[in-house]
């Protein structure tokens, strides 16, 4: 073992950050080689005087960032670094998730869910030229202002079931996923422990794990999260923040009613957690559930925007924010994104404030309910969660289908579909036997066709899949 010790009087931040990045430094100059064991935890705090838990967090932060492996007993260790001509890492590909960035020719989309189409074109050709019509020189250059109105169309987007976000507190974003990453860049360091539910919108989580945040996995039920494994996580590990979707989570479409809302809210106003509440789907139903910003409004934060039910090209998006924090997400969601393009927020500004969005919405919908009601005919007998107003459903697979075994099947026979594992905040040994089937993409004739496709593969079962083909 080496007699290294780290120079904390270089880098940024608190302490165990400066000490991870010491590691770092010295793994990269070779100070620290491959294999070579890092001090003693306990020995280390003492050697240059700083508490166990600092040197717990920093030897967890390296370790997520794949420079040490842990071994249970023997210590931690300084990891080999391959080369290779591949320039995208195991651990950058393993984040990418299970899905690919462009369909293969000639396979049915099934694994997104943006707004169908249904002539919302013609309306944003209208406004977009609209908008370089009146405003030339704000579209040459940076936006170094968000207008008021901009504001005024996230709060009156995303008022709903008796909650009115204040305007003062709306942040515009690129987009939803923009706004998580931006909320818990704002009110989180490095190491910091952020919640999930088990199953859920798992490339924010990704997204956080790049980030150097630590992702906690909760139990959910047929509502969600469960109020006694959250309280049971807060007690343990000390969340700073959760992510949820209270109102039709992605992927089991789950909704908590008020009382479980109300636990979720109490539970972490009791341990001084921050509660992120993702209404994306939200505003396509006529839920009546309180929004969690109303029953915790002091620790609430809001996102939702425009893909899911008007146009996700247009990358419209907002926070609504607690009292106070409006200001530090702004900033945050700047120096992540580079800033707001003027013509996309301009854009979805004019669509709500016109009441564009709401009838797109509108005809998205009965879209939407036509595509289910397909669904729920062509795959009648199977079991599987669908609401009319939602572009997906969670499918139970039959015996003896497992989920990554039913997908490569789909994907065969045409079709791309989402796993159970696209949806995991992180490892896990729960399995569902589940697959999210999402219908918002191409004309209902290839939706039709392609729940025709899905249903061959489950009648068939594995008897008609050969995987070695």
């Amino acid at each position: 073992m080496t007699n290294w010790l780290p120079d904390l009087s270089a880098g940024d931040g608190p302490l165990y950050l400066k000490l991870a990045q010491s590691i770092e430094a010295a793994i990269d100059s070779g100070a620290l080689p491959p294999g070579e064991k890092l001090p003693a935890q306990r020995n280390l705090a003492f050697d240059i005087g700083v508490t166990l838990g600092t040197v717990s967090r920093a030897y967890t932060l390296v370790h997520e960032r794949g420079l040490v492996a842990g071994e249970v007993g023997r210590g931690t260790y300084v990891r080999e670094r391959k080369t290779t001509t591949d320039t995208t890492s195991d651990s950058m590909k393993s984040l990418a998730g299970t899905r690919p960035f462009e369909a293969p020719t000639g396979k049915l989309r099934f694994d997104a869910t943006g707004a169908s189409h249904v002539g919302q074109a013609q309306v944003v050709q209208e406004i977009l030229a609209q908008v370089v019509s009146d405003h030339p020189t704000e579209i040459a250059d940076y936006t170094r202002a968000a207008p008021t109105h901009w504001q005024e169309a996230g709060a009156a987007w995303m008022a709903r079931a008796g909650w009115v976000p204040d305007v003062e507190g709306i942040v515009v974003t690129q987009g939803v996923h923009a706004a998580i990453v931006s909320v818990v860049t704002a009110v989180t360091a490095p190491g910091d422990r952020i919640l999930f539910e088990n199953m859920t919108y798992s490339q924010v989580a990704r997204a956080l794990s790049l980030m150097g945040r630590r992702i906690l996995a909760g139990d959910i039920d047929a509502q969600g999260l469960v109020p006694e494994d959250f309280e049971r996580i807060c007690q343990q590990q000390h969340p700073a923040v959760v992510f949820l979707m209270p109102t039709l989570q992605n992927p089991t479409l789950a909704t908590m009613d008020r009382t479980r809302r109300q636990a979720i809210a109490t539970i972490a106003r009791r341990y001084n957690v921050l509660l992120i509440e993702d209404d994306i789907y939200g505003v396509l139903t006529n839920d009546t559930q309180p929004m969690l910003a109303a029953l915790a409004p002091e620790r609430t934060f809001v996102v939702s925007g425009l893909s899911k039910s008007v146009a996700p090209g247009v990358r419209g998006g907002w926070v609504s924010c607690p009292p106070h924090f409006a200001a530090r997400v702004k900033i945050a969601h700047k120096m992540l994104t580079g800033g707001t393009a003027f013509l996309l927020a301009e854009c979805a500004a004019r669509l709500v404030l016109s009441g564009e969005a709401k009838a797109i919405l509108s005809r998205v919908v009965v879209e939407l309910e036509a595509r289910e009601a397909l669904a729920r005919d062509i795959l009648s007998g199977h079991d599987f969660r669908s609401v009319p107003q939602i572009p997906f459903l969670w499918l139970q697979l039959p015996e003896p289908w497992l989920a990554g075994t039913f997908k490569a099947a789909a994907f065969e026979a045409g079709v791309l579909i989402d796993g159970e594992d696209e949806f995991k905040a992180g490892r896990s040994d729960k399995v569902h036997h589940r697959v999210r089937i999402a219908f918002s993409n191409h004309g209902r004739e290839d939706v039709r066709r392609g729940f025709h496709m899905l249903r061959n593969v489950l009648d068939g079962g594995l008897a008609g899949y050969d995987s070695a083909s």
